[in-house]
């Protein structure tokens, strides 16, 4: 929980982006594979389900996860760019 600043200036759903992009980033939560539930999250982090919503929102549309319905959210691997 450390890596929330509940008390900051920053949103902490940009806050749980910042900290899930890190971990996909760092290969703790690798491609293809799920991240951890929204209830996971939530305990975790100790947020609202609408945070981490909030956050997976983020790393959608930066194209980094992707939901699947009735199984979660998964990793999406980085594309491998031609030379």
């Amino acid at each position: 929980m450390a890596e929330i600043d509940f008390d900051g200036p920053d949103p902490i759903y940009r806050q749980l982006a910042d900290v899930l992009k890190s971990r996909i980033g760092d290969g703790v939560y690798p491609p293809n594979r799920k991240i951890p539930s929204e209830a996971a999250l939530c305990s975790e982090f100790d947020v609202s389900r609408n945070t981490v919503r909030a956050a997976l929102r983020i790393l959608a549309g930066l194209g980094m996860v992707r939901p699947v319905v009735g199984r979660g959210v998964f990793v999406i691997p980085p594309e491998v760019k031609e030379p």
